[in-house]
């Protein structure tokens, strides 16, 4: 296969794997904080309307191409180097393990819990007991996907950098 085809799936994996880490550091740092702020209701309302927003076709196509790219570039590359495989699959299994499992069984099931509550209607105890059962799960759910999909995307930086490298002394 052509170097420059196999070079582009490992740039599309860096680049969408780059800006789902981003968008989970972006929230780690900036959004959860400043709505922690909020009171029960603001806080509730500021969620509940972000996670509605956040399903789009441009977020699942960052979201699952990413780890699609990282397939396939493991798959292109699976006679390389053994220090270049090892750096794909290791991206591929942060990004797998630490950000769309822990999404699907971890952040989703707290953001349909919370989704499924008409907060209009909620009781200011039945607010508090809602973010009380969401808010620390729900961050410490999101610090796990912060870490891993920075580190798969640190991971595929330093596999494109051995693959620059062996192409040049090659």
């Amino acid at each position: 296969m052509d170097i420059s085809i196999k070079l582009i799936v490992v740039v599309i994996a860096i680049v969408l794997t780059g800006l789902s880490a981003g968008l989970c550091f972006t929230w780690t740092n900036a959004v959860t904080p400043g709505i922690g702020r909020l009171d029960n209701v603001g806080y509730l309302q500021a969620f509940q309307a972000m996670n509605r927003a956040i399903i789009n076709p441009t977020f699942l196509v960052v979201f699952f191409g990413a780890f699609i790219a990282q397939l396939v570039s493991v798959f292109l590359w699976k006679n390389a180097s053994s220090t270049i495989l090892l750096l794909l699959i290791a991206a591929t299994l942060l990004y797998f393990f630490g950000l769309v499992i822990v999404t699907i069984f971890g952040n989703v099931p707290l953001n349909e819990l919370l989704d499924k509550t008409n907060l209009a209607t909620a009781s200011a105890e039945e607010l508090q007991q809602l973010r009380t059962k969401f808010e620390v799960r729900w961050n410490r759910f999101h610090f796990i996907r912060t870490l891993t999909s920075t580190l798969s995307f640190g991971s595929l930086v330093i596999a494109l950098m051995y693959i620059v490298s062996y192409q040049t002394n090659s």
